[in-house]
């Protein structure tokens, strides 16, 4: 069970402790074969170990048990969000993560630079991780494609990623991918599921096909494939629900995108973990809830890499000292979903918690890791949950009843 309704919202308090939510993307993983350990259990995080012998832990469920999710609906259950209820497609996300001027009706999509053979077989889903130079001369080339009836925007966002954004009258989002999640077989074409959908679906696959042409003389990325078609609609801000002044330090634009979409301020580019408690300090004084986002724990673990994401797991652990420096009255780390190496994807396993507080009950772990958390005072709870979680351990979050 979980908050139902606008109960949360109507119990916030505007005035209480500050709050910072520390996520490492992709924070779970699966045990090694030979070791039995997971990459957060392998690595040496002391800070993070330091943190926990502090305070509580327990798991949480991204979305549902057995459900493994995207990005943008993980991050929206731990802005507390119901990502069933505020299903925010991924073009939008991304679109916004680049600070595109994203408006009502836009409907935006994520798109893949992939590589294809004689064929039309995909060979390569990412076309190699192009650099970002090439991404931003192929984008600028695709960019000049003209439809009937619609503005047309493309953009580059990082590496092989970049934006569609369509613009005009009687278009419709939530049409399929045409990535197939797969190499060997072409990329799919993109359908109507009812007549509104129709002329959207034909625009696509029309700019597919042009796109297609102009990018013949790349040995790379010489094709593309759509994601996350969607409709911008709007949503209630962080700072209405939460009564919270909010910003963002993430480096890469879909996690600024989404935390954009619920109106926190997305702070300049902190990839680093010295970036990011450099920019932590110096906005310190500004807002009183922070969304702090490291990304490489999660790109390894969909690399496959087991040995790397351990790195980045400890990597992440450096960004600790930084954050409690500031002295928040509360700290919560945890991830957005898990991102087993031994799966290189996404997965549904529920992801480890810690949170610090002067109000918190200690439990007996001291070790941040999946199979310490399990038995965490904290138990297992919905990611959308955690959000209430912190905002009562701030005493921001009002008795309910009398």
């Amino acid at each position: 069970m979980g908050w139902t309704g606008q109960l949360p919202d109507a119990l916030t308090s505007e005035t209480g402790g500050k709050i910072i939510l520390l996520v490492a993307d992709g924070l779970g993983g699966l045990p090694h074969p030979e070791t039995g350990l997971t990459e957060l259990e392998t690595a040496k995080t002391p800070n993070l170990d330091a943190l926990v012998t502090e305070g509580s832990t327990g798991l949480h469920v991204p979305i549902a048990p057995g459900l493994t999710p995207g990005s943008g609906p993980a991050h929206m259950g731990l802005f507390g969000y119901d990502p069933v209820e505020y299903l925010i497609g991924r073009g939008v996300l991304e679109a916004l993560g680049i600070g595109f001027d994203l408006r009502e009706g836009d409907v935006a999509v994520r798109i893949n630079f992939a590589t294809v053979d004689a064929d039309g077989n995909i060979t390569d889903r990412r076309a190699g991780r192009i650099p970002n130079e090439v991404c931003e001369e192929l984008s600028a080339r695709l960019d000049t494609i003209e439809l009937p009836g619609v503005e047309l925007f493309f953009r580059p966002v990082k590496e092989h990623r970049a934006a569609l954004v369509l613009r005009g009258d009687g278009l419709a989002g939530d049409l399929n991918d045409t990535d197939p999640q797969a190499t060997g077989v072409p990329p799919l074409p993109v359908t109507a599921q009812c007549p509104e959908e129709e002329r959207t679906a034909e625009l696509l696959n029309t700019f597919v096909a042009k796109a297609r042409e102009m990018l013949t003389d790349q040995p790379k990325a010489n094709a593309i494939t759509l994601r996350g078609i969607a409709e911008r609609t709007r949503i209630p801000t962080f700072g209405e629900r939460f009564k919270l002044r909010a910003a963002a330090i993430a480096g890469y634009p879909m996690y600024r995108g989404v935390a954009g979409l619920v109106g926190m301020d997305v702070l300049p580019i902190a990839s680093t973990p010295e970036a990011m408690a450099t920019m932590l300090k110096e906005n310190w004084n500004d807002y009183n809830f922070f969304f702090m986002h490291y990304k490489y724990t999660d790109s390894t673990g969909e690399d496959g890499n087991f040995d790397a994401k351990v790195k980045a797991t400890e990597e992440f652990d450096t960004v600790v000292p930084g954050v409690r420096a500031v002295n928040p009255d509360v700290l919560l780390v945890t991830g957005d979903h898990s991102t087993p190496s031994a799966l290189a994807s996404h997965s549904w396993h529920p992801v480890p918690v810690a949170i610090l507080s002067a109000a918190i009950r200690r439990d007996a772990n001291t070790t941040f890791g999946e199979t310490a958390c399990l038995t965490g005072s904290l138990g297992r709870m919905r990611a959308v949950d955690l959000m209430p979680l912190m905002l009562s351990h701030a005493g921001r979050l009002a008795k309910f009843g009398a």
